[in-house]
């Protein structure tokens, strides 16, 4: 088990009355795919109860049952579980002594008016009148647990001063039981929030903030998001680092020490930023340079030493539809056909279907990438060299060869936001000016052949190009080109959103996305 770290805020003369267990709890409004998982196992009853909590500075103090009870934090160990020990169960009316042990724990003064507050009526009343410090909240829990790897896990939804959230904890002596639980659950991304922190930020109306960071193959991309009470959402961060994971992976089928570090740092950046505006949750997904690379286990281990940040593989598949819910969401009501592509540095995926409804979706290894470093496309290049390359590229997207053309065609990522870019002349990006624009054919040509006679240096003087893209940029547009061709399109809307904002919504939204930024 990992080290412990003493937690000793002030010096107690009362003692345990109870075994100690490490516990782990998260709050939010949706905790997506664990809902379901956890239902899979054995369970109690629905149990109701309701609760007042005296939030301060200090310890875990409510009353339950009638009875005043107290739990003091006694360790933290480093992968962030908490160990409590109840301390005090007492009726009322509280002793003197009693009475004390409540203040202690409080962190308050036994003023005048507290001296006397042996009952709860006059503790409440003292309290409430901002007595001290103290916070009275009244909670209600409809609470049911479950018994997963020796633990006891609990989902409860709670009511806090007419506040409603819910909460999921995982309890148990064993802390490694414990980490296993919530990585089943799919959890591991989010932070350990005790009960006390949790129901202050309920109470101050705090909004629910998450994070989500898209591994690619060329580049990193990072979202925060922020939700309000009324399940609106907003975008706090959303940006890319170029960090070519898959540099020399389509030569050695590994992913490389240099570009590695490069890519766990600006993880590990974008975890800090994260957790600096208190993100309740992190997830990360990794495409499609992580599924080819041999040595991704090393990967993953590496960047979440580096970072505390685990990435997940996400399939092909899953990375098409999540990109269909990103975009089909932030477009609106879609009537008819519609296909949605996104393509990326080492891969592209593609759905097909009408509005929500998905009738098909896959990945092909098509990205910008792999056909830069196989053709030099980095550079200005030949009509043949370029004719090479498209050729390869069309007979690699065969799976789009017979298909009717769609109603309305719809691209996403680098490529295709960068192309819109410079279609518009963007000195500076903007994602609002971007999404939903209207790219045609004849535009992407034209790009192309700018593209194809000039190298990345030159490349990076175009208004509305970021300069990281210089070298990828003449792959992805042919990509993009051949794309349309193949589906009979002669323009194509773009979204600026992408997998990170599937991801947010799938996971972090109950309402399916309704809203999302």
């Amino acid at each position: 088990m990992a080290g412990v770290v003493e937690i000793d805020p002030r010096p107690r003369t009362f003692t345990p009355t109870g075994g100690l267990r490490w516990e782990w709890r998260s709050f939010g409004s949706f905790f997506g795919v664990a809902e379901q998982r956890i239902r899979r196992f054995p369970q109690s009853e629905p149990k109701e109860s309701d609760e007042i909590y005296f939030l301060s500075d200090g310890d875990n103090v409510k009353v339950r049952d009638g009875l005043m009870d107290i739990k003091v934090l006694k360790e933290v160990n480093e992968d962030g579980l908490e160990q409590w020990a109840p301390v005090m169960k007492a009726k009322f009316p509280l002793s003197e002594d009693d009475l004390a042990r409540v203040f202690s724990a409080l962190r308050v003064d036994a003023v005048a008016p507290l001296r006397h507050a042996s009952t709860l009526d006059a503790l409440i009343d003292t309290f409430d009148s901002e007595v001290g410090g103290v916070r009275v909240v009244q909670v209600h829990k409809r609470r049911v647990r479950y018994t997963m790897d020796g633990c006891m896990a609990e989902l409860s939804d709670i009511t806090a001063n007419g506040q409603a959230v819910r909460t999921l904890a995982v309890e148990s002596e064993d802390a490694e039981a414990i980490l296993r639980v919530v990585d089943s659950l799919g959890l591991s991304g989010y932070t350990n929030t005790n009960f006390r922190r949790g129901l202050a930020a309920i109470i101050d109306h705090k909004p629910e903030r998450y994070a989500v960071i898209d591994v690619g193959t060329n580049s990193v991309k990072f979202h925060l998001g922020s939700r309000d009470g009324k399940g609106h959402w907003s975008t706090l961060s959303d940006r890319a680092e170029l960090t070519k994971l898959g540099e020399g992976l389509a030569d050695t089928g590994r992913i490389g020490d240099a570009p590695l570090l490069r890519t766990a740092e600006a993880i590990a950046a974008m975890a800090a930023e994260a957790r600096g505006n208190d993100a309740r949750a992190i997830a990360a997904v990794g495409t499609a340079g992580l599924r080819m690379a041999s040595n991704s286990d090393d990967v993953i281990a590496a960047v979440e030493k580096r970072a505390r940040v685990r990435i997940e593989i996400v399939s092909g598949e899953d990375e098409a539809r999540l990109a269909y819910v990103a975009a089909t969401t932030a477009l609106g009501p879609v009537h008819g056909s519609i296909a949605v592509f996104d393509t990326g540095g080492g891969s592209s995926q593609f759905t097909f279907g009408r509005h929500a409804h998905i009738d098909e979706r896959f990945s092909v290894n098509v990205g910008a990438a792999r056909y830069t470093e196989r053709f030099g496309l980095q550079d200005a290049v030949s009509e043949d060299v370029l004719r090479e390359a498209r050729a390869q590229i069309a007979a690699e997207l065969d799976r789009l060869d017979g298909r009717p053309p769609p109603e309305m065609l719809v691209g996403m990522g680098g490529a295709v936001t960068n192309m819109t870019a410079v279609s518009l002349g963007l000195e500076v990006y903007d994602p609002a000016v971007v999404q939903g624009a209207v790219v045609s054919a004849d535009e992407i040509e034209r790009q192309i052949e700018i593209y194809r006679s000039s190298d990345a240096n030159a490349r990076r003087a175009i208004a509305g190009l970021q300069p990281n893209r210089a070298e990828v940029i003449l792959a992805g547009a042919l990509i993009v080109e051949t794309v349309m061709t193949k589906l009979g399109a002669r323009s194509l809307t773009v979204s600026d959103r992408g997998l990170r904002h599937g991801v947010l919504a799938e996971r972090f939204d109950s309402s399916g996305a309704e809203g999302q930024p």
